[in-house]
């Protein structure tokens, strides 16, 4: 096995030391010499590194770096709330605290490479912490939404076999009241002021933990990180991505043109703590680039304090999801002013064309939309210099070779409706998950023919660009004419009395099944006659697509159900519908 590090950090260090280059370029060639070793490992002219650890490999050398005073006077790390309360740290002090907080873990908690430690806390400056002291000490991390209850909490325990959780003082009530399941826990740790019986005080720990660690030598494949799925269907899954899938990955030219970060640049990711995206927009993709990750603890998405933040603050990179972008247009962000913005990007669910030119006309600011899964990370993205079609998932990025297959796992023709796939065969990218963590029914059946099936439906275009249809599950076959839920929600959301809309299928005597809608309507037409309004909604959506598309069934109610990670739960809906028959 060729070790690849040993060849490429020398160059990208010698690269940033150049006295002779600007910080701003300097970034720019240290990419670009990382991409190059990158695209040669996607040829097979060069092998995955044996051995990998972001932590040592990636963040140790932009504190060197910083001391160096080779890297721009721009934190690492910036935290605030809404009381006015700020963390800041560079790289030096994010190096120091997670060696503590490695000690903590392997001292006061008893915990070993390889064991397992669940993590449910909101955005707290300890989560980061957390994420970087597990790579340190080989512990594989597993994060959860701080919306959980105490039966999603036993599931996930005794899912993991975890031998440690950490809450905060809200959860451990709910923790404490399923531990007679869980047999594999050893250790608990609090985060927060004050004791609670039973429990181990992370801050009194860390305190006085000694900054003195060793990084772990891990290997590229060896297990570092573990997200649940959202759990739309079923339990959630268990999806387990190694030290080169995740951590590696980001060392790829897609985060050079999708996120266009540099060590100057504040980079703002509203994803919560359980969401994969959180991994990837508030650690991996930020700290590669030497890019300052920022974090407004946000309790609530409201519209007006994240206008307010992107004000005060000189965040130049914003991301949030779609529905996000969609509350805070209808906020009409025209009336702020954002001095530092200048690139905005998004992902988790389809981006609907209307608040993309709503979001460009009250900032001036495009929406880079990315796509990818918990599986995936980023697979297809609208990068930085690309021509931005509306609606569209961008085009496939490397290392993955992204088609539209039909069932039987052949490439579709361009145009054609089939499933989003990502090739694995000969070769399987190295980005992509290792396996749903002791599941290997569900992992076998990710795979048809030399492809990873998504799940979800979509087709490519003549200038290779892909088109989010819907899921697989929640494609409405209506009198033969099969309809894509997202397609009509976005005919919906453009009429102004539309503030969120869920399409599913319902029974129909006559055609099967016919589109109905689920309507969150805007406060100031929530009085209007519900009877006209769903006629005047059904005209719109036939003036806006196809006709057969429109709803026949409309449903005012006052909110969506949605998983932890704020997705529409289309088949929640869709049970109900069904359940009527």
């Amino acid at each position: 096995m060729r070790t690849f590090l040993k060849s490429w950090i020398p160059q990208c260090l010698w690269v940033l030391r150049s006295p002779s280059r600007t910080f701003h370029g300097n970034n720019r060639l240290l990419t670009s010499q990382i991409v190059s070793h990158y695209e040669s490992i996607n040829q097979g002219e060069k092998e995955v590194p044996e051995y990998f650890n972001f932590a040592s490999d990636v963040l140790d050398k932009w504190t060197q770096l910083e001391k160096d005073g080779r890297k721009p006077a721009n934190p690492a790390f910036w935290w605030v709330n809404d009381k006015g309360e700020e963390v800041k740290w560079s790289f030096e002090e994010l190096g120091s605290l997670s060696k503590k907080t490695a000690n903590v873990l392997s001292e006061a908690c008893g915990l070993q490479r390889g064991d397992r430690i669940v993590a449910i806390l909101p955005r707290v400056p300890e989560w980061w912490l957390l994420n970087v002291a597990c790579m340190r000490a080989g512990i594989v991390f597993f994060p959860g939404t701080s919306q959980l209850t105490a039966k999603d909490i036993l599931y996930r325990l005794q899912a993991s076999k975890a031998k440690c959780i950490v809450t905060n003082d809200t959860l451990a009530p709910a923790v404490e009241s399923v531990l007679s399941g869980s047999q594999f826990l050893k250790s608990k740790l609090i985060v927060g002021q004050g004791s609670r019986d039973g429990w181990l005080n992370f801050k009194e720990l860390l305190a006085v933990a000694s900054a003195d660690h060793i990084c772990i030598k891990t290997r590229s494949h060896d297990p570092m990180l573990v997200y649940f799925t959202s759990g739309t269907t079923g339990f959630p899954k268990m999806v387990l991505h190694s030290y080169s899938s995740y951590g590696f990955f980001h060392l790829c030219c897609f985060i050079r043109r999708w996120l266009d970060l540099t060590p100057s640049d504040v980079m703002w990711n509203t994803s919560d703590t359980g969401w994969a995206k959180s991994a990837y927009g508030s650690v991996f993709s930020p700290w590669i680039c030497g890019a300052c990750v920022f974090i407004h603890n946000l309790p609530l998405f409201q519209p007006e304090v994240i206008g307010e933040t992107l004000s005060k603050y000189p965040i130049t990179t914003f991301c949030t999801a779609p529905t996000g972008f969609r509350m805070l247009v209808q906020h009409d962000m025209s009336r702020y002013k954002f001095p530092s913005l200048k690139h905005c990007v998004t992902g988790g669910e389809a981006l609907n064309p209307e608040v993309f030119s709503q979001w460009k006309t009250q900032t001036g600011v495009d929406i880079h939309e990315g796509y990818g899964q918990t599986e995936t990370v980023a697979i297809c993205a609208n990068l930085k210099g690309m021509k931005i079609k509306p609606g569209s998932l961008g085009k496939p990025v490397p290392p993955y070779d992204v088609q539209i297959v039909d069932e039987q796992g052949a490439v579709v023709p361009q145009g054609e409706e089939g499933t989003i796939a990502v090739r694995v065969k000969p070769t399987r990218p190295f980005c992509l998950f290792s396996e749903y963590l002791d599941n290997p029914e569900k992992t076998a059946a990710t795979l048809c023919g030399d492809f990873y099936l998504t799940g979800d439906r979509g087709f490519m275009d003549e200038e290779g660009y892909i088109w989010f249809v819907g899921r697989a599950d929640d494609i409405i076959n209506s009198a033969g004419y099969r309809i894509g839920p997202f397609e009509v929600e976005s005919a919906l959301i453009e009429h102004p009395a539309v503030v969120e809309a869920a399409v599913v299928s319902s029974p129909d005597p006559v055609r099967g099944e016919v589109v109905k809608a689920f309507i969150v309507l805007a406060p100031l037409y929530e009085s209007h006659d519900q009877k006209k309004l769903a006629l005047e909604l059904q005209q719109h959506v036939k003036k806006v697509t196809a006709p057969y598309k429109y709803p026949r069934k409309v449903e005012f109610v006052k909110e969506l159900p949605k998983t932890v990670t704020g997705k529409i739960q289309r088949n929640v809906l869709r049970g109900k519908e069904w359940a009527k028959v």
